[in-house]
């Protein structure tokens, strides 16, 4: 991963697997197991942030600037989990790729804050499953869109429109070209 030595900036990330991961998985043998690695997205993170700040995005320098620690939390489902969870908290039916619950919103005073809590981020296994294999690619390279897509989420991007929407995605493409992973 390209991450420039700015030593300052912290993630604290709590990572969990559903405990129907170890069942989702079983007969797979082309995973790529650091998906499952808690290290693997504080680095992730981590180097995400650092590229925000580093370059001063101006869309996050509100709601980031001059922060050094962030936590989060990022929990890899089943459809099963996902769809109880979208329609518990969004009133939507049925399984998703992603979900993101930030804690983030602009009328928050963050001035005073040094440390953010982010909020918590969910990806479905076997949604990726089916997507990486439509799309034509690794499921650690579905991983990395639908997880840069929910991050960005819970640092307070939305799209509302279909241009917000191809500049969040285009931005999306930046962050996971920035990290140099093999997928």
């Amino acid at each position: 991963m390209e991450i420039k030595n700015n030593s300052q900036i912290e993630v604290d990330l709590v990572f969990k697997l559903s405990e129907r991961i170890p069942y989702l998985i079983k007969n797979k043998t082309d995973i790529d197991i650091e998906i499952f690695d808690n290290q693997f997205w504080e680095k992730v993170f981590l180097c995400w942030l650092r590229i925000i700040i580093d370059e001063k995005k101006s869309y996050f320098q509100k709601i980031i600037s001059n922060k050094k620690s962030f936590s989060l939390s990022f929990e890899i489902v089943s459809d099963c989990e996902i769809a109880n969870l979208n329609q518990k908290w969004l009133n939507k039916k049925g399984p998703t790729d992603v979900l993101s619950f930030p804690m983030i919103f602009e009328k928050n005073s963050l001035d005073e804050i040094i440390f953010i809590e982010l909020g918590d981020l969910f990806v479905s296994l076997d949604t990726d499953f089916k997507q990486s294999l439509e799309y034509g690619h690794s499921l650690k390279r579905e991983f990395l869109w639908l997880v840069s897509h929910g991050f960005l989420h819970l640092l307070g991007w939305d799209h509302k429109n279909q241009k917000e929407l191809d500049n969040m995605l285009n931005f999306q493409e930046y962050l996971i070209s920035r990290i140099n992973l093999d997928y």
